[in-house]
C-alpha cells in the first residue's frame, strides 16, 4: 500500500470516528388529532415572528451580531453551524430583521461555494 493511499484511509477513518451513528425518525403521527405536517419536521427553522434578539439568539444557539440599522430596526447576521462531513464543516448565514425590536423576517444566504471555483 502507498503512502498516499495509506494517509486517505487514516483520514477517512478519522472523519467516521467523529460523525454520529445514523438513526431514522419516526414516522408522523396520523389520524384525526394528529398534528400538522410542518409541525413535526425535524428541520424547520425554530424562529416565530415577534420574538426579540434575546429570544432569536437563544432559539438559534448563536450569537447575533449586529450588520446595521438604528436602535430597534436592526440587520443581525447569525453564523449556523448545520453539520458537514467530519473534514468540511458548513456554516450558513441567517440574516435577522428587527422592526420595533421584534423579529419581522429573515433571510437564508448560502454564499458563494469557494470550493468549485
Amino acid at each position: 500500500m502507498s503512502r498516499l493511499t495509506y494517509i486517505v484511509l487514516l483520514l477517512i477513518a478519522s472523519s467516521a470516528a467523529w460523525c454520529s451513528p445514523a438513526s431514522a425518525q419516526p414516522f408522523a403521527p396520523s389520524g384525526p388529532n394528529a398534528p400538522p405536517f410542518t409541525a413535526t419536521l425535524s428541520n424547520i427553522t425554530p424562529l416565530v415572528f415577534g420574538m426579540d434578539a434575546d429570544d432569536a439568539a437563544r432559539a438559534l444557539g448563536s450569537p447575533l451580531n449586529y450588520i446595521s440599522g438604528r436602535p430597534g430596526d436592526e440587520i443581525y447576521l447569525v453564523f449556523r453551524n448545520i453539520g458537514g462531513s467530519g473534514l468540511f464543516f458548513k456554516k450558513d448565514r441567517l440574516y435577522l430583521q428587527f422592526r420595533r425590536g421584534r423579529l419581522a423576517g429573515w433571510k437564508g444566504d448560502w454564499g458563494h461555494n469557494w470550493m468549485w471555483q
